[in-house]
């Protein structure tokens, strides 16, 4: 009872080697720690608006009401402890250790804090050198544009008693500031939150019944656990986030507090044997709405459903999130690495034409050429090569699958656990008979990100190559479940059809395609096989025409391109490989 939980910047510190001074002269040690009490640290936390919260004889733990505040107050305490110590010998010398985080904290009534947030900090401090100041990621995504000492990233760093590894970065007070090169004199500063950052609140219950909270919490719980796996991502942590749960709060002010560009927010409702999921992703800059999504389902098993919504809006998500980055960079002035990938990743899901994959590859070439570790940029150019060569946009199929593959093999030896990159590999893997080792690709991407839907279409592919063409469907099915709206639907649709063309089921084919064109009228593939089945049909008018609405978007495939491009001598993949042929044939395909 009596206590309060908040948001709060923690500042630990404690007096390097402390029993070591007081043991050879403990008056002397204990009269110089109160002259810099009163002379230096107290009026630097006055100024700074920090609140000592519990001194012991060699160290504090401040709350400061801004992350800003804190690393300031710190940075001045070292450099002011820097001067006093010049001319001492390293004995005489006292020196502190100082960690700030910025946390979740629970302030007791007598205005003692506990929680992650001092727990946090002060683990920190006992990681930090000398003289240093060691800042958790959260503290440092903060004020990293304020700051002129050198920066250490210490990496992800296992602090004692936390359960998870926190990134640390280490100031060095009184070190000369390490200059970056960068691409361009003028190119200016960026301020403001990343990219990605966002923050899911504690979606409402609004069944009336607080019995369904736990759901509602898992729910939200899950959905954050998921956008995190999104690589580049800054997803405020559950703690924080809970906060705010059941508070009226401007949109834009949690922006700001937590320097996020995004936020969720959302409500459950139960009616009977109903359940209503509605969403809403604002933009916490302008405090417009970019994307609303409503999920409506008979309730069965509530952690199955739970899992189902999970997964459906993770995806979703992630495609809005990349297309409000991409517009976000169309306002840049010079944009950056990040902001140029973003806009290939826009250009790349327009729609399967060249023109559009193109000017989406020219963009993710000039992200990894600013930066060549942009991740996301080589994974790009790999996703629009392989693209490009599964449409038969190219006449040198083999030459875009090497460089793709390349491309990945540097992704993935730089980011071992980039889900996309593994179901990307295994998507070219499929395609040149390594069929099983693209499998296995697509299922580890799915021990990385468990919804990842264009993981399980991979699966399906890959077991129409293995002659398990009556399994395709179940697994595109898993895609469409959890990824309905998907930019690839085309694409799993078409995979379906082709998967029913190879087990002589025409009809079912023909189904299957005319969804794939109505999602995706772009994708020449498509009308392709929709003329072959309709060929073998008998309805030979319908079949040419799609024929030639394939011819219109790839004017140079042939029935040699198919011939040419076979991956395999597998007996029944080359007798489906010749009766496909011979519906396009029929259907009016050129030979050469």
């Amino acid at each position: 009872m009596g206590e309060t939980r908040k948001l709060a910047a923690i500042l630990v510190a404690d007096i390097v080697g402390y029993s070591r001074l007081a043991g050879a002269d403990e008056d002397r040690i204990l009269a110089r720690l109160r002259t810099l009490r009163s002379d230096l640290i107290d009026p630097i936390l006055a100024v700074h608006h920090g609140r000592a919260v519990k001194r012991t004889g060699d160290g504090a733990i401040v709350e400061f009401r801004s992350v800003v505040d804190a690393v300031r107050c710190a940075i001045e305490v070292q450099s002011g402890l820097a001067e006093r110590n010049s001319g001492l010998p390293p004995e005489k010398r006292i020196e502190y250790r100082v960690g700030v985080h910025v946390g979740d904290v629970v302030e007791e009534s007598d205005g003692d804090l506990m929680g992650d947030g001092v727990n946090i900090a002060a683990r920190l401090e006992g990681v930090t050198k000398p003289g240093a100041i060691c800042l958790s990621e959260d503290a440092y995504r903060q004020v990293k544009q304020r700051l002129d000492v050198r920066v250490t990233d210490l990496g992800l760093t296992q602090l004692k008693n936390i359960a998870e590894p926190v990134r640390v970065y280490s100031l060095e007070v009184g070190q000369p500031v390490e200059v970056k090169p960068t691409r361009a004199a003028s190119v200016p500063e960026r301020h403001g939150p990343p990219h990605l950052s966002l923050v899911v609140l504690p979606l409402a219950n609004m069944s009336g019944d607080p019995g369904q909270d736990y759901f509602v919490d898992g729910v939200t719980e899950s959905l954050t656990t998921d956008l995190s796996r999104i690589r580049g991502s800054f997803v405020i942590g559950r703690n924080t986030a809970f906060t705010y749960k059941g508070k009226h709060v401007d949109l834009k002010q949690i922006g700001r507090e937590l320097n996020v560009r995004y936020v969720l927010e959302g409500s459950v409702q139960r009616s009977g044997g109903r359940m209503r999921v509605s969403v809403q992703l604002i933009d916490a800059e302008s405090g417009s709405h970019l994307w609303a999504e409503r999920f409506d389902k008979p309730v069965a098993d509530l952690f199955d459903m739970q899992d189902e919504i999970v997964s459906r809006l993770a995806n979703a998500l992630y495609s809005e999130l990349y297309a409000a980055e991409a517009r976000h960079a169309e306002g840049a002035i010079i944009p950056d690495s990040l902001d140029l990938c973003f806009q290939g990743w826009a250009w790349h899901n327009k729609g399967v034409t060249l023109e559009n994959l193109v000017e989406a590859r020219r963009l993710f070439e000039s992200a990894v050429a600013l930066d060549p570790n942009n991740i996301r940029g080589l994974v790009g150019v790999a996703a629009v090569d392989t693209q490009v060569a599964l449409a038969y946009l190219s006449e040198d199929r083999a030459s875009r699958l090497a460089a793709a593959e390349a491309a990945l093999n540097e992704a993935l030896s730089k980011a071992p656990d980039y889900a996309v990159a593994h179901v990307l590999m295994g998507t070219i893997q499929i395609h040149t008979n390594r069929v099983a080792e693209g499998i296995r690709q697509c299922e580890r991407a799915l021990e990385l990100s468990p919804n990842l839907a264009i993981a399980f279409a991979g699966i399906g592919t890959g077991k129409l190559f293995l002659d398990k063409a009556e399994e395709t469907e179940a697994h595109i099915r898993e895609a469409l479940r959890i990824s309905p709206r998907d930019t690839m639907v085309y694409l799993w649709y078409s995979i379906v059809g082709l998967a029913k063309l190879r087990l002589g089921k025409d009809e079912e084919a023909v189904a299957w395609l005319r969804r794939s064109i109505e999602a995706g009228r772009t994708f020449p593939m498509s009308h392709f096989f929709l003329g072959a089945a309709l060929a073998h049909l008998g309805q030979l008018l319908e079949a040419r025409s799609e024929v030639q609405a394939g011819l219109a978007i790839a004017a140079t495939f042939t029935i040699a391109r198919i011939r040419a491009s076979a991956s395999t001598s597998n007996p029944t993949a080359v007798a489906f490989r010749e009766r496909l042929i011979d519906g396009l044939r029929k259907a009016g395909l050129p030979e050469e």
